[in-house]
């Protein structure tokens, strides 16, 4: 296996964005495997999903949502804490910036290293880093479900937490009238899974169940392109639950069979770069990936602080 770049730090080219219209007043932004976001009319105030990553980048995606409409936020809603996920919220002069207890404390707890982390990992994403006036702090936080009225006829906005899974605070969005979901990256479609601070057992079986159950007809994962339909919708489920039993077999027979670090990676890239490999962020990822699972298999319960230097260590550690 050739020595690759760092990451994505190579990948600079910008992606095409697609803004669309799932129903009246339900809007994605995809943008060829770089984070999704959304946003969602009330009556007279919008509920935006996810801050991208910088005030910079998250002002040109609201930009494009003013060619819709002109109602102020009054709640950000974020999914976990990831920074190319939040650090562009101020753009949004949100009201009430909403996520899931959990993602609170590890704000707090590691906040500051995701940042270095994530911008050295994605520097594509980092547009005008600097306008980062600091770490994103949650105002309105919950452990199970969060219900907003949008009010006239729009019906609610209902947050749910599914349970451990790409971190241990992801939450989901669903609209039950419109059945749209926007899963964070609990889901994605066409696009490889980052699990360096995941639970693979829990998010592979109880929380995309609970993901499933919702039965959406439109589903916004964290990347790719929007699922609709019921069969596509299931589809993107499966195939990231796929994804993640692969990674639990192939890892977890290397490590039962004392092998090393290293083995399971080449093992799990093997396993899975045949149907993934071609897919965003695969092989940014799965050094990530196979060291976190290989420390849950050790009996690490919670993901290890990821720093820049660690980054660099485990990449290097796995690189031929």
């Amino acid at each position: 296996m050739a020595r690759k770049s760092f990451a994505s730090s190579e990948d600079l080219a910008e992606k095409e964005q697609t803004l669309e219209v799932l129903a009246d007043g339900v809007y994605a932004l995809t943008a060829e495997g770089d984070p999704n976001v959304g946003a969602i009319e009330g009556e007279d105030f919008l509920v935006c999903f996810e801050a991208m990553a910088t005030p910079v980048a998250a002002a040109e995606w609201l930009a494009k949502l003013r060619e819709h409409t002109d109602k102020p936020v009054r709640y950000l809603v974020l999914s976990h804490y990831h920074a190319v996920r939040v650090l562009g919220a101020s753009a949004f002069d949100a009201d009430v910036i909403v996520a899931h207890e959990n993602t609170k404390a590890l704000v707090a707890e590691r906040g500051l290293q995701d940042w270095e982390s994530e911008f050295g990992r994605m520097p594509r994403l980092a547009k005008q880093a600097d306008t980062v006036p600091g770490l994103t702090w949650p105002t309105l936080t919950f452990s199970d479900r969060l219900t907003i009225d949008l009010g006239g006829d729009r019906g609610e906005l209902v947050l749910r937490y599914c349970g451990r899974g790409h971190t241990e605070g992801d939450i989901v969005a669903w609209l039950p009238r419109q059945r749209v979901l926007f899963a964070g990256d609990l889901v994605e479609a066409e696009a490889a899974l980052y699990t360096g601070d995941a639970f693979h057992r829990d998010w592979a079986s109880s929380t995309l169940d609970r993901v499933k159950a919702f039965s959406a007809e439109s589903l916004v994962g964290g990347r790719g392109a929007v699922s609709r339909g019921r069969e596509a919708v299931d589809a993107a489920v499966e195939q990231t639950r796929h994804f993640l039993d692969v990674m639990i077999t192939e890892v977890g027979a290397v490590h039962q069979a004392g092998g090393t670090l290293k083995d399971a990676f080449e093992r799990t890239h093997a396993a899975l770069s045949g149907t993934y490999g071609r897919w965003p962020i695969f092989e940014h990822c799965l050094p990530f990936d196979v060291s976190r699972l290989w420390d849950e298999l050790s009996g690490v319960e919670r993901p290890v602080i990821w720093t820049a230097e660690r980054d660099r260590e485990v990449w290097d550690q796995l690189q031929d």
